[in-house]
Formats: structure tokens, C-alpha cells, sequence
């Protein structure tokens, strides 16, 4: 298959693809199969094996019998090539919101990928109808709820299976478009599903891992952001800048936790002494910053490890191993690394959310913010007495977190025991992953609030300081503190006067997702 003009290009089937590459193709590069005659000859090895063992009558899960505890079920012969469409037309019971066309192409990404591992029995056609999907912008409509993590994504991926078949509906320009008028007007003809190829599209764990691969970008992001965050806030409130001194932290070496103190420090532009009359000890949650945003920190090397092997392994059954002609029935559809990687993270993120409300709260407290106007309010003389400053965002953001850590129960403990008692124990991975995603949500919520807010108290403290307050990219402020406060001062205004915030606070969350904040540190993993 030839590679898509004019774009970046995402190879298929040579090499371990990473989550950025998953990202890379949800946000519109192009794909293509591997020129290698070893993966080409694998997957078609796959293909002829299974062809073989059925004109030999042999007995395969899920192509010769029923699906589940229906797997006592024989099927006649002359049935077999109707059985993938009846898979994918009863799993079409989806429910809740559908996942936007930049999720689905990361979910038909990572089904891809895990069908180019060639041990899945599908025929090469079958990958590169998935590669045309993408590469057209032919984006399954898929429903976010119905999936229990194992036997895989069956009833979400039912709806990519139904549209290589030209039936259900796809984006199309940004637009919903019935996949029977799409396909044919593409030259197209729907494809007939071949007697694994139902089982394998759906029976795997690509909707929970490609979600994983957004929600783990959007945490590796946030680390950088909230200890950008956590500077200003200790400017903010005139804080001690030797709470994230080297040394201190050579005694505790998690490297993530030593890297988020580094950041803060180089921020904060620390002297090698402590300035006359600074507090001996800050409050925990600017004191205690790197021990909290670390820990996320430290852990995204293992989640990456985690989420990469999932997104580069075969994960649907049976395994069909053409050139050694074996059928391994097993259970690799079973998502219990990724449950358990966003159970993990939607826990770390939930914390700086948690963190980010309480350095908030301090900000806008006279009792501890040390000498700034209540609630951060810029405004002066009489008019001080009628404006409330940040009075309602801080309850906002203590709403935000309070239903981000209330989502922090873990999914993977939830097992249901589904389907007839086949799918006994389940990963639950999925709703781990979907958990994950609205706790980061939420989290960026209480983050753009806390920027607000501190960009305002830090350009404050200049004014009690004697210094303009519009001159906030002046001498005591790091270059990165500076930078964040004018691409914030982009957005929003300075609050001298009350007024709605909801746009302003809608303009900072969308800037967030888009990184559109500088943030220090070159990676989060710590060298």
C-alpha cells in the first residue's frame, strides 16, 4: 500500500509503534503497511492456515463454533461465513456519549496495530481496509459505554467491524455519514468479513488502550504544568523558595520527585541563600508540591511500559500462529495492564487536582497569603468593598476536585461476572480508561482556575512590592514564570472588576489540552 501525499505517515508492521505515534494518527497523519516481506508473509500465513484447517474441518473458536459459552455450539459449514456478521450486529447495543473522530482514529490506530502483529488469521485486505479508514478520515461513530474490558472491546469495536461492512455511521468532514453511502462513494466495495476476522477486530483491547494512550499524554503534560504552577503560587503568596532546594532532595532520590523540586527552583530563581525575615515553613501543599506531583512523575515510565506493550502485542482469540500452524486459545483480550495503569493515574491526577484547590485556597485567604487583597480582587478605594475576585472560582474549583477524587475508586476491583459465567472475571479496563479521561478533565478544570488565579496574585504581590504590576515579565521572574504569564494574560484579563469568568476559564482549559502553555523540563522522564 502506498503512503498518503502530502502528510506525516505513521508505518505500520516494521518496528514497536509508541503513544505518540497512536497520537500522531488521531490527530490526522496518515498510515501505512510496512514494505517487509516478513510481516506481509506472516499475516498471510495467518490467513492460509486458518483457510486450510476449514477445508480440513478442524475445529476453531469463534469461526466453527459459537461465540463465549455458546462455544459447545457447532456451526454448520455452510454457516461459517455468516457467523462475523452476526457478531458484530448483536454487540451493536452501545449506549452513552460517542467518542469524538480524534479518539476513533486513535481507537482504529491501535486495532491496527495489534491485527499487524500477524497473529490474528485476518487477511491483509483487512488491513488495509483499516489504513483506508484512516487515511480517508473515515471515522467510525462508536458509543463510549458497553464494554466490561474482556472479552475486549466487543461491543464499541462491533461498530468498526459494521462499518468496514458498510453499515452504521462514520464522521465524514466532521460530519455523521451513513457508512453504506461512504464506502462506495469511495470506490469501495463493504467487505465481507472472513471467518476470524469478525472475532478479531472486535475480541481485543484497542478502545481502552487508545483512550490510555490520551489520558497518558494529557497527566504528562500536566506534570510539567502544575510545577510551573506551583512556582507562581509560591511567589504568589511570598513563599520560601529553599523548600525545593537540590540538597534537600539528594536525601529522598525519586528521580521524578527531584525533577518536579528542580523545575520549581530554577522557576523560583533561588539564591544560595535565604533572603532576611523568609517563613521558616510553607504550608504542605506548596512545601509537599514535588512529593505530590512526583509521584506521578515517577510512575509515567512504568504506565508508558505498560500502555506500549498492550498497544504492540496481539490481544484478541485464539492466537493464530500461520507459520508455526498452531491455534493458542487463550485470554490476551484481557485489558488488566491498562485497567490498571489508569486506575493508577486517574489516582496521581486526582491529586493535583486536590493540590492545585488547596494552593488556590491559600492564594485567595488573607489569613494566609501574606498581605494580597481578599480573594485576589484587584480592585482599590471604595470599589474594594463590592468585588469578590475569585471568591466563586475557588468554590468551582473545590467542586471539580471533590468529583475528580470521588472518581478515584478503581474499576479493576469491579469485576462483573458476565456472558453465562464465561466472562467470570473481567479487567474492567475501559471504564478505568473512561474514568481516567473525565478525572483529567476535571483536573484541568482546577488547573486553569489555579492559573488564573495566580497570574493574578503574582502580578499582586508586585504591586505590594512596589513594582507595576504590568510589568510582569520584569527582572524577578524567571523567563518560564514569564512566559506563562503573558500566554495566560493572552486569554484573560486582569480581574479588576468583577465579571463572568466562564469564558475566560473555557479559553485556559482548551489551551491547556492544546499545550498551549509553556511548561519547563524538556520530557517527564527524569534523566
Amino acid at each position: 500500500m502506498t503512503k498518503p501525499s502530502g502528510r506525516d505517515c505513521i508505518e505500520f508492521g516494521a518496528d514497536r509503534l509508541t503513544i505518540e505515534d497512536i497520537l500522531a494518527v488521531a490527530g490526522g497523519a496518515g498510515v501505512a503497511l510496512a514494505d517487509d516481506a516478513g510481516f506481509r508473509r506472516r499475516v498471510n500465513a495467518g490467513s492460509d492456515f486458518l483457510d486450510a484447517l476449514l477445508a480440513e474441518h478442524g475445529e476453531i473458536y469463534g469461526v466453527t463454533t459459537g461465540y463465549g459459552d455458546s462455544c459447545t455450539v457447532g456451526i454448520p459449514r455452510q454457516l461459517v461465513g455468516e457467523l462475523p456478521r452476526h457478531l458484530y450486529t448483536y454487540h451493536g447495543c452501545g449506549l452513552g456519549a460517542f467518542f469524538d473522530a480524534y479518539t476513533g482514529r486513535a481507537i482504529l490506530a491501535a486495532r491496527l496495530l495489534s491485527l499487524a502483529q500477524g497473529y490474528s488469521g485476518v487477511r491483509w485486505l483487512l488491513l488495509e481496509r483499516l489504513a483506508m479508514l484512516i487515511n480517508e478520515d473515515l471515522v467510525p461513530l462508536i458509543p463510549e459505554e458497553g464494554s466490561v474490558g474482556a472479552s475486549g472491546d466487543l461491543t464499541p469495536l462491533s461498530y468498526v467491524a459494521a462499518v468496514l461492512a458498510g453499515e452504521r455511521y462514520v464522521y465524514r468532514a466532521g460530519e455523521l455519514y451513513p457508512a453504506e453511502k461512504a464506502l462506495p462513494e469511495l470506490g469501495v466495495a463493504p467487505l465481507t468479513l472472513a471467518p476470524k476476522e469478525g472475532l478479531a477486530l472486535m475480541n481485543g483491547t484497542a478502545v481502552m488502550t487508545a483512550l490510555a494512550c490520551i489520558a497518558y499524554s494529557r497527566a504528562e503534560y500536566l506534570v510539567k504544568l502544575c510545577s510551573r504552577l506551583t512556582a507562581l503560587a509560591s511567589l504568589a503568596t511570598d513563599g520560601n523558595s529553599y523548600h525545593f532546594d537540590a540538597r534537600l532532595f539528594s536525601v529522598k532520590p525519586h528521580p521524578g520527585q527531584n525533577a518536579v523540586a528542580a523545575w520549581v527552583h530554577d522557576d523560583l530563581q533561588a539564591g544560595e541563600a535565604p533572603r532576611e525575615g523568609l517563613r521558616l515553613q510553607d504550608r504542605y501543599s506548596i512545601r509537599c508540591a514535588p512529593h505530590v506531583i512526583g509521584v506521578l512523575a515517577d510512575a509515567l515510565p512504568m504506565l508508558r511500559s505498560f500502555i506500549e506493550n498492550e498497544l504492540n502485542s496481539a490481544n484478541d482469540n485464539p492466537i493464530i500462529d500461520g507459520e508455526g500452524e498452531h491455534v493458542l486459545h487463550g485470554g490476551h483480550f484481557y485489558g488488566g495492564h491498562i485497567a490498571f495503569a489508569m486506575d493508577s493515574l486517574k489516582n496521581c491526577v486526582a491529586n493535583l487536582a486536590d493540590l492545585m484547590d488547596r494552593q488556590l485556597a491559600l492564594m485567595v485567604d488573607t489569613r494566609y497569603n501574606h498581605g494580597l487583597p481578599s480573594n485576589l480582587s484587584g480592585a482599590s478605594g471604595e470599589r474594594a468593598a463590592i468585588n469578590h475576585g475569585f471568591k466563586a472560582v475557588q468554590i468551582g474549583a473545590s467542586a471539580w476536585a471533590a468529583e475528580a477524587l470521588k472518581l478515584t475508586m478503581p474499576a479493576s476491583v469491579f469485576s462483573r461476572s458476565t456472558e453465562c459465567h464465561n466472562q467470570d472475571k473481567v479487567s474492567m479496563g475501559t471504564i478505568a480508561a473512561r474514568d481516567a479521561l473525565r478525572v483529567l478533565q476535571l483536573t484541568e478544570q482546577v488547573v486553569a482556575a489555579h492559573a488564573l488565579a495566580a497570574v493574578q496574585g503574582v502580578e499582586l504581590r508586585l504591586r505590594v512590592s512596589g513594582q507595576d504590576a504590568g510589568e510582569a515579565s520584569a527582572a524577578p521572574l524567571s523567563a518560564g514564570v514569564a512566559a506563562l504569564m503573558q500566554e495566560v494574560r493572552a486569554l484573560s484579563e486582569p480581574l479588576s472588576e468583577d465579571r463572568a469568568l466562564d469564558g475566560d476559564l473555557r479559553a485556559v482549559i482548551a489551551a491547556i489540552q492544546a499545550r498551549g502553555f509553556s511548561v519547563p523540563g524538556a520530557t517527564c522522564k527524569p534523566a
